[in-house]
Order: C-alpha cells, then structure tokens, then sequence
C-alpha cells in the first residue's frame, strides 16, 4: 500500500471530479491529484457505493431511533402496567412514579431497551462475521439490511414492551451484522489504496445522514401523527418513527441482482485456498493485540456517544406535563404545555368524553416535546456528518493511524463531559436551548466521526480470511456491547425516586468522560497497519 504522505492533499472539488469521471471520464483532468492517484468509478462500483451508503445511514438511523422515542414509547406501553397496578390496590400517584423517567421500572426496562438488544446483536453480530467470512459479503450484507429495516418496521406495532424489545434485539443483530460485511465487502472490492480510502470515508459519511433522516422523520411524526391512521388506538409519533425504518428494504431489493461479490474473497474460495474463519484465531500472537486494543477503543467511542449524547432527549424532554414532578427543559416543557393546552380545548369544544379528551392532551404535549427535541438532537446529526467528511478528506493526508484518531478523541474527552456538566445547570433557563444545540453540533463533530474511523481502519489490520470476523468482534462485543454499556451504567448510576434530568446530564458526563480516557489511554497501544495491500 503506498504511503498516504506521498499523496498531495485533495479538495472536495477534486472528490466531485472523481465521481463525475464515473459518467465522463473526461471531465477528470490529468493534472487532477484524483488522477493522478486513482482510477474513474464504474456503473457497477457506483452501485456498490450507492448500497453501501444506503446501509451505512439506516445502521445509524435505526439504532437512533430509540433514544428519540423511548420517553414515549415507556409511556404508552407501560399505561396498561400502571392501571394493573391501580386495580391491584396502589396509589395511582405512586403506581405512574414507578414508571415515569428516573421510576425503578422506567429505569429497569429502559436499560434493558438499551443493553439486551447490544448484547443480541453482539453475540449474533459475531455469527455473522463468521457467515460473511464463509458464505460471502453480499449474501450477508443483502439480507442483514431486509432484517433490520422489517425488524423495525414491525416494532412500531408493538402493544407491549417485550414485544418492543423482541423486535429490537432483531434490528440491532441485522445493524451489527450489516457494517461488519459491508465494510469487508467494499475494502476488498476497491482494491485501489486512494480510492478505498475515499470509497469508506464518504459512504460511512452517509451514516450521519441517516442521524440527519431520522431526525427528520421523527419530527414529521410528530407533526403529522394526529392526522395519520392510528395504531393501537393512537396517534403516537413514536410508532410512525419506527415503521419508517422499513425505508431502506426498498431500493435493496432493486439493486441487489446487479451487486459484485468481493473478487478477493471470490478468489481464494475458488482457488481453494480461503481459510476457515475462527474466532480463535483473532487472539493467535500475531493478533492479540489487534484484537484487544481495537476492541476497547472502539467501546470507548460509542461510550462517549451513549453514555452521554444519546440521553439528551431524556435530559431535555418534557416529562410529567402537568404535574407537581414535571421535568425537562423549562422550553421544551413550555412548548408541550402549549401544545395540551390546545389539544383540550379542541376536544372540549367537540364534546369529547373527559378521559379521551386528557388521553389527547397527553398525545399531543408528548409530540410536541418530541418535535422540538429532535429539533435539538438534529444538530448532533449535522455535527457527525461534518465530521465523517472532515476524518475522509483527513485520511489521504495523516499518515499515522493513531493520529489521526486523536485528532478527533483527544477533544472530545475535554469538551463532551464539560458540556453535559454545563447542560445540568441549564435546565431552567430558556434561553440556553439555542447553546446547547451549538454544542451538541460540536459534540456530533468529534464523537461521530471516530466511528467512521474503524471502517477505515480494521480492513488493513485483519487478513482476508478473518476481516470480517475481526471487524465482528470488535464492533460487536466493543461497540455495541460494552460501549452501549455506557447508556445502561448512565441509567442506573441517575435512577432516582423521581425524574431528575440535571442528574442524568452530570451522571453523563462522569460515564462519557470515563470512557473517553480509557479510550486515550489505549490509543497509545493500537498498532499502525502494516504497508502492505488489503487484499493480500
């Protein structure tokens, strides 16, 4: 693999010439340092590059989907539990705390939402390196995405919450399969140094856009959910959320007949000479230190992003509207008061029954803090897209791995847990949104774009035979087990008797900031990759 300082630092302009050159190859100029160093795009690899891009954005938009809607997805599944409760002789009082935020069942169910589904899709997601190691990457890529974009489909119709769980736990085993495939698969077909750099930089930049789509989609739920069909008797913006997750599934099935299997892998296997894949063999001497070191560092990523980031919309979101306990940002709460306040008096005015008009009441405040919520979180999505771009233009010009890294670790240890620190103290203060959507922007930009990081990174440390099992097993068991560890180790260190989102920020900040120096500390150890091609 030619040394990346050899190469002169390239444009965004020069990206688009890349590209166009796909189409009109002689709109690429021969003094262009992109042809200088890489050859034009076919249709065929623009296909390759369109699904990988399709995948790479709803892995992101179906994992976020969750933190968006669990407020009110607890909510409503766990109305029928509070009325048992009540039945059974509890204090109705008493029987909503159990299961409103910061509640002992909101708070054990919501860590189970969080950490049973990772663990799923860890321990599935590591079978499914080993099948994409053996049975092929597109095989594996193709139905990975059809089970996650139906999983979550069929999650909006969820009546209880094991059933949300159960549908959960099949999104995150297809999302945890899908990015250790699709990863091998793009690596080993764009065999060209430069042009896989970019290939895997800009596609896994289409992750952020899916944070970007799912936030979109989430406050056009919230804005159109009274107006949609209802769903178990509602018009909850959570479950439209969810059921847009089938999105992707779509162009999947139009364009999988005319996708390329990897001619590395094509290659060995029928030459008879593709190894078994073994998860053994990733602690073999030669990769030991390979696995361990990528396989913390890479939980120290998503810890940062869950332990912290992701429960902004618990911290800011408007909780118990209405009642001597109600929670959240004094904005965010203001606007749902707003919001109910209107919704009651449409149903005063139509005569509806007392107990429909407060369940609309309720409906309508709940999506109306959703909407601005994801308003807010929205900037992270923006933020991470900026930064997946950044690490892509930057992966051509620093040579160092580590260095790379750093580039983007290093800050986000200082500034992730000293803005949760400041959001704790902000919760009253109205005019403080507008700051904290500047800082989540920043936080997007340096914690999003270390994901990005790994798919560039883990193709050139595991060889052929064991790239998608070593891929699976550090983005599964460290990213998706114990990095989204963070998020349950949040939940419980901030469970309190009643709904107190200033604790959850400044316990955020502590487990966020944890991690993110385990992380800095083991960037020390992580190997560079060797100079020598991925395909070999």
């Amino acid at each position: 693999m030619r040394k990346l300082k050899e190469r002169k630092f390239e444009s965004p302009l020069d990206v688009v010439r890349l590209f166009a050159a796909t189409f009109h190859p002689t709109m690429t100029s021969g003094n262009s340092p992109s042809a200088a160093s890489a050859p034009a795009l076919s249709r065929t690899a623009w296909l390759i590059c369109i699904i990988a891009a399709i995948g790479f954005a709803f892995d992101i938009y179906e994992l976020l989907m969750l933190p968006l809607i669990i407020k009110p997805a607890m909510a409503a599944l766990s109305a029928p539990l509070v009325e048992a409760l009540v039945t059974g002789g509890m204090e109705r009082a008493k029987a909503a705390a159990l299961w409103s935020p910061g509640g002992e069942m909101y708070v054990s169910w919501a860590r189970t939402l969080f950490f049973v589904p990772a663990l799923a899709g860890g321990v599935f997601g590591l079978l499914g390196g080993y099948l994409t190691d053996l049975l092929g990457r597109r095989r594996v890529l193709t139905f990975s995405i059809l089970l996650y974009a139906f999983a979550a489909c069929a999650a909006g119709f969820a009546t209880t919450l094991p059933q949300l769980l159960f549908f959960r736990c099949l999104v995150f085993i297809g999302v945890c399969v899908e990015f250790v495939a699709a990863v091998a698969w793009l690596a080993e077909i764009f065999t060209n140094p430069v042009q896989r750099e970019k290939v895997l930089g800009y596609t896994q930049a289409c992750s952020s856009l899916g944070g970007l789509l799912v936030a979109g989609a989430n406050i056009l739920a919230a804005k159109w959910a009274m107006d949609l069909p209802a769903i178990a008797g509602g018009h909850e913006a959570w479950r439209y959320t969810l059921i847009s997750g089938v999105i992707p599934a779509l162009p999947l099935l139009l364009i999988r007949p005319f996708l390329p299997e990897s001619p590395a892998w094509l290659k060995k296997r029928e030459a008879g000479t593709l190894k078994r894949p073994s998860i053994a063999a990733l602690f073999a001497p030669e990769l030991r230190k390979t696995t361990v070191i990528t396989t913390l560092i890479f939980a120290a990523s998503y810890g940062i992003a869950f332990g912290a980031i992701q429960q902004l919309p618990q911290i800011i979101g408007a909780q118990r509207i209405g009642t001597p306990a109600e929670a959240g940002h004094v904005a965010v709460r203001a606007i749902a008061k707003e919001s109910g306040a209107t919704a009651m008096a449409a149903a005063k005015a139509a005569k509806k029954p007392e107990p429909v008009a407060q369940r609309e009441m309720r409906q309508a405040a709940g999506n109306a803090s959703d909407q601005t919520v994801a308003g807010v979180t929205l900037w992270q999505e923006i933020g991470g897209l900026v930064g997946r771009f950044i690490l892509a233009v930057l992966a051509v010009v620093i040579v160092s791995r580590r260095t790379l890294f750093r580039v983007f670790q290093i800050p986000s240890l200082i500034f992730v847990p000293l803005l949760f620190w400041w959001i704790s103290g902000q919760l009253g203060n109205a005019d403080s949104l507008g700051m904290i959507k500047a800082g989540i922007f920043v936080a997007g930009v340096l914690t999003v774009a270390q994901f990005s990081f790994w798919g560039n990174y883990i193709p050139l440390v595991f060889p052929v035979h064991l790239r998608g099992t070593g891929e699976s097993f550090a983005a599964n068991i460290g990213g998706r087990v114990l990095g989204t560890a963070a998020a349950w180790l949040t939940l419980t260190l901030s469970a309190s008797d009643k709904p107190d989102p200033a604790r959850v920020a400044l316990v955020g900040a502590c487990v966020a900031g944890g991690y993110a120096l385990v992380g800095a500390v083991l960037t020390q150890f992580l190997p560079e990759p060797k100079a020598e091609e991925v395909t070999e």
